[in-house]
């Protein structure tokens, strides 16, 4: 995996985890929801480069 696709995937993953605590925070469920869905989306190509290493 590449060092700048693990730091992008990871930084969506976290930007995803502040939106959701902002969310919490103020009680808004679209910007809980966006949060969790950007995690999800960072895990998930995380997990695909994992794969394409696997096949290297």
């Amino acid at each position: 995996m590449s060092g700048t696709d693990k730091m992008k995937n990871k930084a969506e993953e976290l930007t995803g985890k502040g939106k959701e605590a902002v969310g919490d925070a103020t009680d808004d469920r679209d910007l809980q929801a966006e949060g969790k869905a950007d995690q999800a989306s960072g895990n998930l190509k995380q997990a695909g480069e994992k794969v394409k290493d696997v096949f290297k």
